[in-house]
């Protein structure tokens, strides 16, 4: 994700065998910058082109404090020790990886919590390395909340905890006295990838969610395909704990009684509740049995047909106010062979991703 930092090209003009590093120690997350190279450009031979400010970029997105000094970064390290995490403990888990047992907790914290606005300028440099269009948040607004994973272990017989992701949260009003919160950011290091951790968090903040009474629903903003995926296996495993997601209910299509169900015990929209049935209903029909395959098929194009026909009736509200050359000008046809090309391939790909979300489900139990 370099290009949000140094442009599309994701290349730095000037140096011969470029190498840079960033470092950050476990728990406080103190960086430190390594830039190494052979050679750069001497700018009087290109045309007066002096080789790009490498640190004048990092600069701008790194917290203030920043080490370039790798005798003063090593001296950092042992004050991991002493470090403690931010907030309230919400939860503790354990993942086996490589025949070893690894301790986790997530807490929840604020900007109001002493120290933790300096915390988070550190943990933001790293959405512009692995979530892509990530921006930065102004944390001045007390709505935001924030859950942490963080790894405890044992180090010389010492407490030590390492940072492994996090996750934002903006509480918006809804009316007349309700809370509807919007999961904004969500990253898992490297380090602790696919082992788990995103559906651990996510289900964390649900649990969080179920507590409150003022809770509407739980949105997402702009969520990508990854986590679209995750959450999808998330409300899915949740709801197949519903008595209204019960197989024999879901062939009978999608009821008031799961969306009423899937809000007030797990804070879904309307939305995700449709989409978690759908994936669920999959998961319920005999794919083999053409009958019940085919009323899932026209379920799910029913659904899908929805802008088409939204969209007709736009044309006849346009056909009775403007003349027909300025109609003309207006729409862009879709003819209904090329609307049913669209059905089929937008039905299709729901189908891969629901494939995608019942495989893991399997997959875990």
């Amino acid at each position: 994700m370099c290009h949000q930092l140094f442009g599309d090209s994701e290349s730095i003009f000037g140096y011969k065998d470029l190498r840079v590093d960033i470092y950050c120690t476990a728990a406080r997350m103190t960086p430190y910058v390594s830039i190494k190279y052979s050679d750069k450009v001497n700018p009087e031979r290109f045309d007066g082109v002096p080789p790009d400010n490498i640190m004048k970029i990092l600069s701008s997105k790194l917290q203030p404090g920043y080490l370039t000094n790798l005798d003063d970064f090593t001296a950092r390290i042992p004050k991991d020790v002493g470090f403690r995490p931010f907030g309230e403990l919400m939860h503790s888990y354990k993942v086996k990886k490589a025949g070893e047992e690894r301790c986790f907790q997530v807490y929840r914290t604020d900007v109001e919590t002493p120290g933790f606005r300096l915390y988070h300028e550190r943990l933001q440099p790293f959405l512009l390395f692995y979530v892509d269009a990530a921006s930065y948040i102004c944390v001045d607004d007390n709505r935001w909340l924030f859950y942490l994973i963080f790894e405890k272990y044992k180090s010389d017989g010492d407490t030590m905890y390492a940072f492994a992701g996090y996750m934002t949260v903006y509480n918006y009003y809804a009316y007349p006295e309700k809370v509807r919160p919007r999961i904004s950011q969500v990253l898992v290091m490297p380090p602790f990838q696919r082992q788990g951790h995103g559906a651990k968090l996510l289900q964390t903040f649900y649990n969080d969610c179920y507590s409150r009474s003022n809770i509407l629903d739980i949105t997402v903003e702009d969520p990508s395909e990854q986590f679209q995926r995750l959450r999808d296996f998330v409300d899915a495993r949740n709801c197949l704990k519903l008595s209204c997601f019960a197989p024999k209910k879901l062939r009978r299509g999608f009821s008031d009684e799961m969306l009423k169900e899937a809000r007030e015990k797990l804070r879904l929209n309307k939305k995700q509740t449709r989409r978690i049935y759908e994936i669920l209903r999959l998961k319920a029909t005999n794919c083999n049995e053409l009958k019940e395959y085919t009323a899932y098929r026209i379920d799910i194009k029913r659904r899908l047909n929805l802008p088409f026909q939204k969209n007709g009736r736009e044309f006849e509200k346009l056909r009775r106010t403007l003349k027909p050359n300025e109609l003309q000008a207006t729409m862009t046809a879709v003819s209904g062979e090329q609307r049913l090309e669209i059905l089929e391939e937008q039905y299709q790909e729901c189908v891969r991703e629901y494939m995608h979300v019942l495989d893991r489900i399997a997959e875990a139990t």
